[in-house]
């Protein structure tokens, strides 16, 4: 978990991993894919110290459950992906849970090359399983396994509290 003035940003740890979704996600493109990396870091840390997690910064990507992803729609929206010295839109995708305007959950994703998700070889796996773990942590939330805190700002649950997808 990370947090900022007005969002905490957390991931999970699937099966016997050590790092999170999130980590590997960022370890993964640091090297190959780095100014794209840096513009989904930029608008994490925009949405977390200037807006709150509002809808309008989250793409739609929505199949099994409330899924959405990163960065936004529409290449002339501040942070800018710049490439070539030219406003473009960013391929790399961070799928993400926006619980609410103060609590994101972030999964993994990787570089989107076809118009629908589904479609595309390499952000299908990390789509569906935002999906999954998404309809998995809204169902937590329902039976109350994750807990809002008093002004739902954070979250808490059991610390050996495990997530079946």
């Amino acid at each position: 978990m990370f947090k900022y003035n007005k969002v905490a940003y957390y991931s999970v740890v699937l099966n016997d991993n050590k790092e999170t979704l999130y980590e590997e996600f960022v370890k993964r493109h640091e090297l190959n894919n780095k100014n794209k990396l840096y513009h989904i870091l930029k608008w994490l840390q925009v949405i977390g110290k200037k807006y709150g997690a509002q809808n309008r910064f989250f793409r739609n990507e929505a199949y099994t459950a409330d899924t959405s992803a990163l960065p936004p729609v529409g290449k002339d929206r501040k942070p800018y992906y710049i490439e070539n010295g030219k406003k473009k839109n960013n391929t790399l995708r961070l799928y993400c849970l926006r619980a609410n305007e103060h609590v994101v959950f972030l999964f993994s994703g990787d570089i989107k090359t076809a118009n629908n998700a589904q479609d595309c070889p390499n952000v299908k796996p990390h789509f569906l399983l935002a999906n999954q773990l998404t309809k998995a942590i809204d169902e937590a939330f329902k039976n109350q396994d994750i807990v809002w805190n008093d002004d739902c700002t954070l979250i808490d649950c059991d610390k050996n509290f495990k997530l079946y997808y």
